[in-house]
Formats: C-alpha cells, sequence, structure tokens
C-alpha cells in the first residue's frame, strides 16, 4: 500500500494558544497558527492520497488503523503520543468520519535530517483481523 507522507503535526503542547472572548472574558484553547497550516496541509495531502489510491471513507462505526512511522529532523527528544491529537483531528472527514473510531499504531521512528516527515498507511480493521 502506498502510505501517506505528511509533514511533521505540532505537539499538542505547541499547537494551541489561549484566547479570551472579548465581551464575555470566557478563556479557550484554539489552534495557532502553525496547527491550523498543518490541519489544511494535512487535509489537502489526505485527500490527494485517497483519489490516488482509492481509499473509501468507511461508514461510522467501521474501526480504521492508522500506522504511523515518524522520520524527525535530529536527534532532540520528541514524543510521538503529543502529535497524535492534531493528526487525527486533521485527517477527520478526509479518511475518516470520526477520530473516535480510529486505532493508532506507531511502528517506529528515525532520524531523517534531511526530509523529516510522517507516513501513514490506513487500513480497515477488519481487513488487519482477516490476515
Amino acid at each position: 500500500m502506498k502510505r501517506l507522507i505528511l509533514p511533521l503535526p505540532p505537539s499538542v503542547n505547541h499547537a494551541y494558544r489561549t484566547y479570551v472572548h472579548p465581551q464575555t472574558g470566557r478563556r479557550m484553547r484554539v489552534l495557532n497558527s502553525q496547527a491550523q497550516k498543518f490541519r489544511r496541509d494535512a487535509a489537502y495531502l489526505a485527500f490527494r492520497w485517497r483519489q490516488e489510491t482509492g481509499w473509501a471513507m468507511p461508514q461510522p462505526g467501521v474501526k480504521v488503523v492508522l500506522r504511523l512511522w515518524y522520520f524527525w529532523p535530529s536527534n532532540r527528544r520528541m514524543d510521538t503520543h503529543n502529535r497524535e491529537k492534531v493528526l487525527l483531528d486533521a485527517l477527520e472527514g478526509v479518511l475518516y468520519p470520526e477520530d473516535r473510531w480510529v486505532l493508532v499504531q506507531e511502528m517506529d521512528f528515525a532520524v531523517d535530517a534531511k526530509h523529516p516527515r510522517l507516513e501513514i498507511e490506513a487500513h480497515l480493521h477488519r481487513d488487519l483481523c482477516a490476515m
């Protein structure tokens, strides 16, 4: 299966900023511009990948397995788990209807300073169980 290749998603620690509503004073966490750009770019690339591979979005309630390979820009310590929230939200409505039906399998990570990226394989859970 051809892998979907995306830029590295921002860490959830760096994806949000606090917004204070000017009239109510209510504080909310909203995506910052870097995270918004990642969501737009990831959704676009996933849509193109879907067209190229013939991936059909499953019905709600069908589990999807995403296998992830991270390629970091350096040996600096990074956490794969902190990047899942922004990633899953970005692909919702493109590869699957709701991210609550997604099972994430982090397969490996390595350093590729010249081409940092995230590579993804998407499978229907029932197809993997039949293997």
